[in-house]
């Protein structure tokens, strides 16, 4: 018996000698499993990390424009694509309250602003191309000395809100006297047609015209009305991602571009006056229609013709095929854009009260459409020329005209300015634009069916 016990007492130490190694090794196994996982583990930490340094400090700094020693940032880049999407945004905001809810006239008026709204990549390629711009624009500044303060960004931007510091803005100068075209054509047919406009007739010399009533100046704003209303709009920018000193430097885009605008003026002696012409447009759809009107008027005289055509209804059987306009003191260029530059060309060319031969003019393709335009044919009789002051819209125009003449040609050379590929995949999709916008408008009742807005999903994250 005794024997038996000691035996198994010796079975009983062997087993936990067993045990001990088995023992031994789990845990050695375990120690090398907890290695393994903390190693994976502080890779998956590591690399998250990275990531976020580089998503968030590395790649934001990096250039997605060069220029020499000047860039533009993705940051930058991706802060002003954001602006561009706000300020479409809010307009179309404000334009809802403005037109009632109705959602069809927005989209109507907003058509192309929509359509970059839904295509984020095409939005931050034309906003690259404009801070390219803005890049040779701020060199061309530098190197004529040309400098936007940051109180000349404040002045400006209190100009926009109406508050001029607590004074009165400088009023616009008061119209003077100027000679006025000769007078319209009294509707056809009256009494006075008939005695007043005879064959030929020699058309009145021009008049002084009373003074002008002078453009309304803007009401000024307190200092408190001001600083609130800024408030809230950057309040606005602010709940759409967007922060005071990207609005900030959009501003000064603007007003450097407008400085060197006004010096490029100076280099280049930029008139502020033009010769202007008045005259009378015939215009026909068709050659036929147009040796029609040229045979009346050989019989009755342009003025007649002329009159006929804009004051008889299609029905009336004196009525003439075609259309009539009046041109009161306008430039070469602005007649050449609306009539083509034939008839601008005749129309600074022919003498005074001389009629013209049929003038063809062939538009083209019209690039909107993609589509051919008709030729139209034209006959005109020019009243009265004269070297006239040019509107400040036209010369406003002119000035920024030079800038993109100095730099589109910078442009076009190889290496001036480097657009770099990185920015491709990273166009912000935020501010979004509501659904509501895209929604089919609500058809008036007796009216067509609105045209739906182009269906598309709703980005439901932005692009970092």
């Amino acid at each position: 018996m005794a024997k038996k016990q000691q035996e198994t007492e010796r079975d009983d130490r062997r087993l936990s000698r067993k045990e001990v190694l088995l023992a031994r090794r789990q845990r050695e196994r375990t120690r090398q499993i907890r290695l393994a996982v903390g190693l994976i583990v502080g890779l998956l930490v590591l690399v998250a990390l990275v990531a976020v340094v580089v998503e968030g400090f590395v790649r934001p700094a990096q250039a997605v424009i060069r220029s020499g020693d000047d860039q533009i940032t993705l940051e930058e880049w991706q802060n002003r694509v954001r602006f561009q999407r706000a300020q479409f945004i809010t307009a179309m905001e404000d334009q809802l309250e403005m037109f009632g809810g109705d959602i069809g006239l927005i989209q109507q008026f907003n058509q192309q602003q929509i359509s970059l709204l839904l295509q984020p990549e095409l939005l931050g390629e034309l906003v690259l191309e404009q801070m390219a711009n803005e890049i040779l624009i701020e060199q061309e500044a530098a190197a004529r000395g040309i400098e936007v303060t940051e109180a000349e960004v404040t002045a400006r931007i209190e100009e926009g809100f109406n508050y001029f510091g607590g004074v009165s803005p400088t009023p616009l100068p008061t119209a003077t006297q100027t000679v006025q075209p000769t007078p319209s054509l009294t509707p056809y047919p009256t009494s006075v047609i008939t005695e007043v406009l005879p064959t030929a007739t020699t058309m009145p010399t021009p008049t002084q015209g009373p003074t002008s009533t002078p453009l309304p100046t803007a009401t000024p704003v307190s200092e408190e009305a001001f600083r609130e209303e800024y408030q809230n709009l950057l309040d606005r920018y602010a709940d759409m991602g967007i922060g005071e000193e990207t609005y900030r430097s959009v501003v000064y885009a603007q007003l450097l571009r407008e400085k060197l605008a006004e010096a490029l003026a100076e280099e280049e002696e930029m008139s502020t006056e033009a010769e202007h012409a008045s005259l009378y447009v015939l215009s026909f759809e068709s050659a036929e229609e147009a040796e029609q009107a040229t045979a009346a008027i050989e019989e009755s005289g342009f003025l007649d013709v002329w009159n006929r055509i804009r004051s008889l209804p299609d029905d009336d059987e004196a009525a003439l095929p075609g259309s009539a306009n009046e041109v009161i003191w306008q430039t070469q260029d602005a007649v050449e854009q609306r009539f083509g530059a034939p008839v601008a060309e005749a129309a600074f060319e022919l003498d005074l009260n001389e009629v013209s031969d049929v003038i063809e003019h062939e538009p083209g393709i019209d690039e909107l459409t993609g589509t051919e335009q008709p030729t139209v044919y034209y006959i005109i009789m020019v009243t009265g020329r004269e070297v006239r002051e040019l509107p400040d819209s036209t010369l406003e125009s002119m000035r920024l005209q030079l800038v993109s003449d100095l730099i589109d040609p910078q442009r076009a050379e190889e290496g001036r300015v480097e657009i770099l590929s990185n920015w491709q995949g990273h166009a912000p999709t935020r501010p979004v634009l509501d659904p509501i916008f895209l929604q089919q408008p609500t058809p008036v009742p007796g009216s067509e069916t609105a045209t739906p807005a182009p269906a598309t999903e709703t980005p439901e994250a932005e692009t970092q």
